[in-house]
This record gives C-alpha cells, structure tokens and sequence, in this order.
C-alpha cells in the first residue's frame, strides 16, 4: 500500500510504543501532531532512547511554533545545524564557501538570537545579558546571530551601523574577505532596504552565498535580494523535526535532499493541486517519524502527486484560504501579487466576513502604489478567489510575537 513502511523500517522502530497498534494492525495511517504530542515523552520512550537521554546524545527541543502550536520533539543534539552544515558543504552552486572555511553570519528572528544567548549563557553558568556581545551570540566557531531587535522594520540606523560592522568582523577572519549569509528574506531585505536609505550601502561587505532557511520568501522579495547581491542565492525547504527536506539551485528549481527519508504527496481536497507533505523520516534515530503530516502545502510541476516534481512550496496546511474558488494557498497569493505589483515588499490578505478581501502591503521604496499596480492587485486577487478585494498601501506592517510575518489573517 502506498506509503507503508517497509519490513527494516518497522525493525527500527518496533520498540517505540507510538507505533506498536500501527505494527500490530500492519497499518500506518497519518501521523498528526497532536499524536505526537499524546503522552510525550512516554510513547517515543525505549530503552536506548532513556540511555541517550541520560548521556546527552538525545535532547528534548521545541518546534518553533510559528504558524502552529509549539511541539516538544526528540533529536540529537545540533540537529538542525548538522544537517544545514551538511547540505551546504553539498551544495553544487555554494559548497565551495563551505570549503574555504567562510564564517555564516545570521539574520533572522530575534528568538533564534536570544535562544543562541541563552545557550551560551548556560554553559558558563551565568545569567544571559540584556543585550547580548557578539561573542555571546556565537553558535559555534562558525555561526554568530545578528538581530537584536524583534521587528526589523523598526531598526535604527545604530542597528544597521552595528550589524554591518559585525558582518566586516566576520568577514575580516576569511583570508580572500569572503563570508556566507543566512537569512530570512524578509529580514536581509529590510537591512538593505535600510542600508540603501541611509547612505550605508557602500558600506555593506558582499557575501560569497546566501541562503534563505527560516520562512517562505516571496518572489518579489527573492528579486529583489538577487538585484542587489552579486552571489548564489538558495533556498533550503526544512523544519525543526525533520531537518531539510528540499534546496534551490541558483535558477530557482528545488531538489530533493532526502537522507533516511521518503515522502507522499496527498491533494489537500479532492481535486486540488495544491498537496500536503507527508514524510516518512529515520534521520533522527531518537523520534523517527512515520507517515508524519509536516503540515506544509506543495505544488507539482504538473500537479501529480510525484515528490520528484515538487516545484514550489506555497505555505502551511493550516492557512489555505477557502474562496468560491477553491482553497488558496500563500504561494498562490503570491503569485498573483508578483504579477501585478513587483514594488510591493510586504503584504497581509484580511477577510471581510462577507465583504470580501483587503490586502494590506508596503513597498520596497515606500512609495504609495502606483494607480495601475493597485487596480491589477485588486484584479488578480479577485479573480484568484472570487472575492471582491481592495488593496491598501501601508508604511509598516507589524511583524507576529514569533518575528515572522503573518500573510493571512481570518476574521475571528
């Protein structure tokens, strides 16, 4: 049957209580978070999972928790990191700044850099600073954390003087002066936007590669960083559980970087092309997930249900919007934003009960939309969903407690 784990599959996992009714019943139906989450720890424990715990090979972590509840989940220690540093020095279009022993440089939520701090903080056996030095947000000998603040939109000019000089302190420690940023689109869009303002941009030091990892980039955004970035620019596609699943090449096309794992696509409605990610992973020997809903929502180049043809990966399960069109996804939002209006940085759809749609959005000069973008934004979302919408021109729009944006909100 489709999906169904084989015979040395079920081998390594037939300790594990979650799964002992699946094994005796010879089927595996989805496995949802909330099972995952059903008598934790005690349905992942084994006795070599209660041996790892006690010699810190295995560690108890949250999920981020940004577009769901957080989730406590089992893993190795520097799970996630391992498999970036992985992937990175396997990249075709990136690996050679692996190689040459680059720095990374991070810029993303403001709970990645505290989390960083604290960890720090409770290896020396102290309290964590208010405002952390740089050497208190180092990762490891590689990695240090930027932001400092929870909505970049809000950064001050010392914000950017300060973060371009600890990028030039990173950079300073490569022999060629060559370094590799990882990022939030969102987020390394804003400091150039910032830089560019406030006469700094010469000032900014060229990375060697990015990659995007922490969120979903819009298109426009994705240009917009390319436009300004003389490097590679790649995409890694992953989560907290299960590590990275997908990465970019330098053209935009996805390809599957699946160790220990398998994947089932399943059309989130009848009919639709819009499938759910359904993963089979052993990659973490501590919580091996089966059949697992990662809650994340794909497109096929041809809309089958092939893992192989995954062409763009357009948000969470749990957003799609219901229109008399049919569910709409992120990616599908996005695409239709692009289409009409590449000035626009950010932007967020509100429901109007029954009124229909407002779309709320930014541009990257801040100018008000031109006549034409707006009348084709309110035209291209409208013929999207079937929904009256009207779009409005903002100067912020706030970022969510998670320091990730929000591109949908429903009427409560």
């Amino acid at each position: 049957m489709d999906g169904q784990p084989s015979s040395d599959i079920i081998d390594e996992i037939r300790d594990i209580p979650l799964y002992r009714t699946s094994i005796e019943q010879g089927f595996f139906p989805i496995l949802e978070k909330p099972e995952i989450a059903r008598g934790f720890p005690d349905n992942w424990m084994t006795p070599a999972l209660a041996k790892a715990l006690e010699e810190g090979e295995a560690e108890f972590v949250l999920s981020t928790g940004t577009n769901h509840a957080r989730m406590q989940i089992i893993r190795p220690p520097y799970f996630l990191l391992k498999t970036y540093y992985r992937l990175w020095s396997e990249h075709p279009d990136i690996a050679d700044t692996w190689h040459e022993g680059c720095r990374r440089v991070s810029l993303t939520t403001l709970l990645a850099t505290e989390h960083v701090a604290r960890v720090n903080a409770k290896k020396r056996g102290v309290l964590p600073e208010g405002v952390p030095t740089l050497d208190a947000r180092r990762l490891d000998e590689r990695t240090v954390y930027l932001n400092l603040r929870l909505d970049p939109a809000l950064w001050l000019r010392e914000d950017v003087e300060r973060m371009i000089g600890e990028i030039r302190t990173e950079q300073r420690a490569h022999p060629q002066g060559r370094y590799h940023l990882d990022c939030s689109g969102y987020h390394l869009a804003h400091l150039i936007r910032k830089a560019r303002e406030w006469g700094l941009w010469a000032d900014f030091p060229q990375p060697a590669s990015v990659i995007t990892a922490y969120e979903y980039t819009p298109a426009n955004v994705r240009a917009y960083l390319e436009r300004y970035l003389d490097c590679p620019v790649v995409d890694l596609f992953g989560s907290t559980e299960l590590g990275y699943l997908y990465y970019s090449d330098h053209n935009g096309r996805y390809h599957p970087y699946l160790d220990r794992m398998s994947l089932e696509l399943i059309p989130v409605a009848p009919g639709s092309h819009i499938h759910s990610l359904i993963v089979t992973s052993l990659r973490s020997p501590h919580m091996p997930l089966i059949r697992y809903r990662s809650g994340d929502c794909v497109r096929t180049i041809d809309g089958s249900t092939d893992p192989a043809k995954v062409t763009r990966f357009c948000g969470r399960e749990k957003e799609l919007l219901p229109t008399p069109r049919g569910l709409v996804s992120q990616g599908d939002l996005d695409d239709a934003v692009t289409t009409a209006a590449p000035s626009v940085f950010l932007y967020q759809l509100r429901t109007e009960g029954d009124d229909g749609l407002r779309l709320l959005c930014t541009t990257f000069d801040g100018a008000p939309l031109e006549a034409a973008e707006q009348v084709g934004l309110e035209k291209f979302i409208g013929e999207l969903t079937g929904l009256p919408c009207q779009a409005e021109h903002r100067t912020h729009i706030p970022i969510g407690i998670s320091g990730k944006y929000a591109w949908l909100k429903k009427d409560s």
